[in-house]
């Protein structure tokens, strides 16, 4: 080789060298340097994201950075998560010319400040910015610049106000997600320069008036999401000419008029939702001739239902369900459906489906509260991946199936109230899956299959109200899931055989023909809240067993042979013994029979409700401790180590609050003692016992306990548990339990709050409380309960779901100042990784959302229909289950007509003035949006504040 071809391969070998590993320019470095010293002193999480730099000088090896091919510039940053609260760090991004994409979702910035849309405004090849999930509030500024922008989210935070030109001056505007703000007026229609808008999604606001006919100048717009907005009028006819639309959703708001005809024609349409408005008339035919995915549910819509609607090969969902439709159910079905709900019509008509073997893929069918007559068709056991069939408040006849026994993957079996006759088929033990059973108000006559015992997933049984004779099988169990069973109002008899210590929401066998004393096995039922007894021969005394089963909250004893003294239980426990002659007294903790004779225990209170089996038992697991023999002495408490290894055997334990005072009152010691005795307790929920403790300093607190468990968590989640609730006592708000300080021990947890004088909202809206609640306190509760919710969900830390929401968890300081507890539960309890008998999730009876029969999951849109249900309860007076009914289905059963909604409204309350009836009317419109049958109906908590707010 030449000097000459070695100097030519020499430069060649440079170039390449440098072209592969070329640095940023030394001015990037620079911005990217002083960046990450901004980040470090932010947060220390972002230091921890970016640890890597301190060992690589290369930014382009960095979390989140990515750089050209050639390492030459930085083309994107995406830090989500990296705790961003200072917009100081906004302007420094900017200084990098070569951004393509910024993402700086899921912070915690509160502003954009003006420097940032100048000079990020100036980059000519930023293409998407992300600010989603921050905390930015005020108005909307406007965008200068960003000529080549293409991507604007800015959704999930609390901007406010009308937009008008905001966007006006963006030249490739394709993409804008505005949802979940506080944005109020019109729907803008200036949105890019050159209409180049794609997708448009504004949901969850307060815009106001009509969809403007203008969007229709966006020809290529593919998706349109406006729901959860306070939108009125009609469907613009025009959006039939989007003709490239794909995803249309309109729920949640105000919109009338008909479904317009013209969107069958939109061959790309594949998803359009417009459920809860108040449409009417006609379901146009041809219309899921394109569709996958069709809601129409909780509006007006009339006539039947088309006879193609739901044949289409693509179709994959239709939900129809509580609107007038009447007629039959069309009988071609899309071989691809997986999901049909035509709940709450008036449609008649047998079920009758052609080719229910190809139905292959159809997993939920509900076709319940209708008028439909016939036989179950036995062929819906050809429909093998159905996990759902509710059939239930039709008028079927005939008897049960057996073909419904090969539904090897069905989950939940609802037949209630219908018309059927015949027995139990044994073949129906063989459905292994099934989790829920209710064949309650029919004629079913017969046995209970000794083979039930095969169910080993089921957790509700209700047979009520049925012609079954006999004895209770002995094989009942060994049902290691069952928590709630209800047998009442039926012709069964012979001995009480032991019961599935899992029971927990009801044990009922009253009204049938049970004799002789109440038997010894119940003791075993340690976690059972409501028994009922009532209606049968029974005979002897109240065992005082009965006393002692520490989650029992109703003892229904009436109407049978008792006799001899009533033991005392404790204060929480409703007892109802009348009917029973030879009872010498009443008990003492009896409700007085003013305020009680017109309610009624019933067991009926438990209906179809999803419970965790061993939570009454406990919250936390035991500690082996085998691991390890040392018990740690309790931080900045007065207990000494000696102490802590007697009888408490304390683990763990801090003061979590910073305040002084509380830090001075707090004794631990004088705390432990007022929990070892029972007479403290003021309070008992589902998962938690509360106590008062008076301090020496005359101070009062309230001491949470909870008991661990061993079907929760696996080894060493106590310092799991302490961890979490470091966070938690960190966080700040006046409508939540903050917790002051916990005690950690080997069987139990504590945790200390501030003395809530005034009981539970339940007390005062059902109990025996003497202090009545206005409207206007009413009102103040529910902004309150709705401000702390929000609060959870959008915790900087991390949502906090609750686990039970009721109104014996909301806790008051005063008749105005509401405090949500046990905020801590859904923290520490994960249902979908627990063992044991946990299979189900939580909550109290009739605030449940229906999804939890077969999501088995705490979501947000499920705490909004428990908090749809406290809104109810304010409203119309009554408790979540009223004479064996839920309160949420009886008001969307009584709401159909609008110009009757003063019957649903509690009278006593609503007669005082105009103005509190204008204002109940407008937040039985919030609670009837919250408690809708579809978690993706329903509005989230930011909204249900705003739109509480506007009621006033």
């Amino acid at each position: 080789m030449s000097r000459y071809e070695n100097v030519s391969f020499t430069l060649s070998f440079f170039f390449f060298f440098q072209l592969v590993f070329s640095q940023l320019p030394s001015k990037q470095i620079a911005t990217m340097t002083n960046l990450y010293e901004m980040l470090q002193n932010n947060s220390g999480n972002s230091s921890f994201r970016w640890s890597n730099a301190k060992k690589d000088s290369n930014p382009c090896s960095w979390v989140g950075v990515s750089c050209s091919s050639s390492n030459s510039s930085v083309t994107e940053l995406s830090l989500p998560l990296f705790s961003i609260s200072s917009s100081e760090i906004l302007p420094v991004i900017c200084q990098i010319d070569s951004l393509e994409s910024l993402d700086i979702s899921n912070n915690h910035l509160s502003s954009i400040p003006y420097v940032f849309i100048s000079s990020c405004g100036g980059i000519s090849g930023l293409k998407l910015l992300n600010i989603s999930r921050n905390e930015l509030g005020g108005s909307l500024p406007t965008f200068n610049g960003f000529q080549k922008l293409e991507v604007l989210d800015l959704s999930r935070n609390s901007l406010m106000g009308n937009i008008n030109l905001q966007f006006d001056g963006l030249d490739s505007l394709k993409s804008l997600n505005l949802s979940y703000n506080n944005f109020t007026g019109p729907l803008p229609i200036n949105l890019g320069k050159n209409n180049l808008l794609q997708e448009l999604q504004l949901s969850t606001n307060g815009f106001q008036g009509e969809i403007p006919v203008g969007l229709v100048k966006y020809g290529n717009l593919s998706l349109i999401d406006l729901s959860h907005n306070e939108l009125s009028g009609l469907i613009p006819e025009r959006f039939g000419e989007l003709s490239k639309l794909q995803i249309l959703v309109l729920s949640g708001s105000n919109l009338r008029g008909e479904i317009p005809k013209l969107l069958v024609k939109i061959q790309t349409l594949f998803r359009f939702a417009a459920n809860q408005n108040n449409f009417v008339g006609n379901i146009p035919p041809g219309i899921t001739t394109y569709l996958r995915n069709l809601d129409l549910s909780f509006n007006k819509l009339s006539g039947t239902i088309p006879q193609d609607l739901l044949s289409p090969r693509n179709l994959l969902s239709v939900d129809l369900s509580s609107n007038l439709l009447e007629g039959p159910i069309p009988t071609e079905i899309s071989l691809s459906l997986f999901r049909l709900r035509l709940g709450g019509n008036l449609l008649n008509g047998t079920v009758s489906f052609r080719s229910y073997g190809s139905l292959t893929k159809l997993t939920y069918l509900e076709l319940d509260n209708n008028s439909l007559t016939g036989e179950i068709p036995p062929e819906l056991g050809l429909c093998r991946s159905l996990a759902l069939l509710n059939l239930a408040q039709n008028r079927l006849t005939g008897v049960l199936p057996v073909q419904l026994g090969n539904l090897a993957n069905l989950q939940v079996l609802y037949l209630q109230k219908n018309k059927l006759v015949g027995v139990i088929p044994h073949q129906f033990t063989q459905l292994h899956s099934l989790q829920r059973m209710n064949f309650s108000s029919n004629s079913i006559g017969g046995s209970i299959p000794a083979s039930i015992s095969k169910l080993q997933n089921l957790t509700n049984l209700d047979l009520r109200h049925n012609n079954l004779s006999g004895p209770i099988p002995i094989s009942i169990r060994t049902l290691n899931l069952l928590l709630e069973l209800q047998l009442g109002n039926n012709q069964l008899s012979g001995d009480v055989p032991a019961m599935p210590s899992s029971l927990q929401i009801a044990l009922n066998l009253s009204n049938n023909f049970f004799g002789g004393p109440i038997p010894v096995s119940l003791s075993g039922l340690i976690a059972l809240e409501v028994l009922d007894l009532s209606n049968n021969n029974f005979s002897g005394v109240i065992p005082n067993f009965l006393t002692e089963m520490a989650g029992l909250t109703q003892l229904v004893l009436s109407n049978n042979q008792l006799s001899g003294d009533i033991p005392k239980f404790k204060q929480y426990v409703t007892v109802v013994t009348g009917g029973n002659k030879g009872l010498n007294q009443a008990p003492s903790n009896a409700p007085p029979a003013s305020s009680k004779k017109k309610r009624t225990v019933s067991v009926g209170v438990v209906i179809g409700a999803a419970v965790a089996a061993a939570l009454a038992a406990g919250l936390l697991t035991l500690i082996v401790i085998s691991i390890s023999r040392r018990y740690y002495r309790v931080n900045d408490m007065h207990l000494q180590s000696e102490e802590a290894a007697s009888e408490q055997q304390v683990i763990l334990g801090n003061l979590l609050t910073a305040n002084g005072i509380h830090r001075s009152n707090i004794d631990f010691m004088k705390a432990m003692e007022a929990v070892a005795n029972n007479s403290n307790i003021i309070l008992k929920t589902k998962f938690s016992t509360y106590y008062k403790t008076v301090m020496p300093s005359g101070a009062n607190y309230l001491v949470k306990k909870l008991t661990w468990s061993d079907k929760i968590f696996q080894l060493g989640n106590h310092e799991r548990f302490g961890e979490e609730l470091e966070v938690i006592g960190k966080l700040s708000n006046s409508n939540v339990m903050i917790p002051l300080a916990y005690v950690l021990t080997v069987d139990s947890a504590h945790l200390f709050y501030d003395f809530a004088p005034k009981g539970t909202l339940f007390d005062h809206l059902h109990g025996n409380s003497e202090s009545a609640l206005h409207w206007a306190s009413r009102y103040s509760i529910a902004i309150g309960v709705a401000q702390g919710l929000t609060f959870l969900h959008g915790c900087p830390s991390g949502s906090i779901l609750l686990l039970d929401l009721s109104s014996k968890s909301i806790l008051l300081k005063s008749l105005n100042e509401p405090q949500i507890g046990d905020i801590e539960l859904c923290k520490v309890i994960d249902p979908s990784k627990s063992t044991g008998s946990l299979s189900t999730v939580a909550g109290s009876v009739g605030y449940i959302p229906p999804e939890y029969a077969y999501t088995m999951r705490v979501t947000m849109p499920g705490n909004v229909y428990s908090f749809g249900v406290l809104l109810l309860e304010l409203l119309t007076g009554k408790p979540a289950v009223n004479q064996g009914t839920e309160l949420a289905k009886w008001v969307l059963s009584n709401s159909a007509q609008q110009n009757k909604w003063d019957n649903i409204l509690d009278f006593s309350v609503i007669k005082t003035s105009l103005a509190v009836r204008s204002q109940m009317l407008a937040v039985l419109k919030v609670a009837l949006a919250c408690v809708s049958a579809s978690p993706e109906g329903r509005p989230k908590m930011k909204s249900v504040l705003r739109m509480l707010l506007n009621a006033r």
